[in-house]
């Protein structure tokens, strides 16, 4: 057996190598910490400067859409942003300024179906985020009383509801369908257009008296709770089937505005949590005090959306 001896020459520059190795791992990796450190603190700069950004949240003026949007601005004011306006529009001017980029976003969106024109027309200038409601139907409704059941049988009894359809603003998606009802079904009716409260405040007059009338309405309503009222079969498909509701945001939010985006892509909440801040609302509570006090009763569920544990 046979060995080698090193030269001491050689061991000693070996020795002064691997001394440098070391030094330069160790500065590398205090580098890669201070890199990391200075991008979390740049996160953190970048998040505090967004709060103090305006927000605008473009909505329609629909029992729901109500609900949903003072509940958000209240969501948005408690994770730390300092200046959250809500602005109410029609329909038209929503999807217009979205696109536009005169609001940041709307929880209002009913597709595929109630906007489906205006999606046609502005969803290529649109982001759509995320969906906040599932299973939301649209039709003609009646008193439970009322002895018809189909869209149908309208005609054949339109002398009980004075010849006339209630509906709400004419810019309503709902308003559009039911024009194409009338036309599919050959009624012999006038869409009447007015706004929300007016068309509940119709249908609570003519219950009140045992009256037929027949509105426009959508679930989920505060009225499905307050009244025995039932859709109309629709036969022909006219209104679809169930819409879902949409978080619509202006293009460019996401890189502008990511922890703003985060918290809309979070957002989505149930029938019973809608309709809870609607009937706080029918019942005479402002809107605002209606969507604190649903915000103060469900803490988790807010705190999930603002990314909070």
């Amino acid at each position: 057996m046979t060995s080698k001896k090193l030269n001491p020459e050689r061991k000693k520059i070996g020795s002064i190598l691997t001394i440098v190795l070391i030094i330069g791992l160790t500065l590398f990796a205090a580098g890669c910490a201070e890199q990391g450190d200075e991008a979390v603190e740049g996160a953190e700069v970048s998040e505090v400067a967004e709060l103090s950004e305006p927000v605008k949240i473009g909505y329609v003026l629909w029992d729901g859409e109500i609900a949903s949007t003072n509940v958000m601005q209240q969501v948005l004011e408690q994770a730390g942003y300092e200046d959250v306006e809500i602005i109410a529009v029609d329909v038209g001017p929503l999807y217009q300024g979205l696109a536009d980029e005169q609001f940041d976003f709307t929880t209002s969106a009913w597709l595929p179906y109630t906007h489906q024109t205006y999606w046609e027309t502005y969803g290529n200038r649109l982001d759509s985020v995320h969906t906040n409601l599932e299973d939301c139907r649209i039709g003609l409704v009646v008193p439970s009383y009322v002895t018809i059941n189909s869209i149908e049988e309208l005609n054949s009894e339109k002398d009980k509801f004075d010849g006339k359809i209630i509906g709400i603003d004419p810019g309503a998606g709902i308003m559009q369908v039911s024009e194409d009802a009338i036309s599919e079904y050959g009624l012999d009716m006038e869409l009447v257009s007015g706004s929300s409260a007016a068309m509940t405040a119709s249908l609570k007059k003519a219950i009140d008296s045992e009256e037929w009338v027949v509105v426009t309405l959508w679930s989920p309503h505060w009225s499905f709770n307050r009244w025995d009222l039932k859709y109309l079969d629709d036969p022909k498909g006219v209104y679809g089937e169930a819409d879902h509701v949409e978080t619509l945001a202006r293009l460019g939010l996401k890189e502008d505005k990511p922890n703003l985006y985060g918290i809309l892509t979070r957002f989505q909440w149930t029938h019973n949590d809608i309709q809870a801040v609607m009937v706080d609302i029918e019942n005479g509570m402002a809107p605002e005090e209606a969507a604190a006090n649903w915000v103060k009763s469900n803490p988790e569920k807010v705190n999930e959306w603002i990314g909070e544990k």
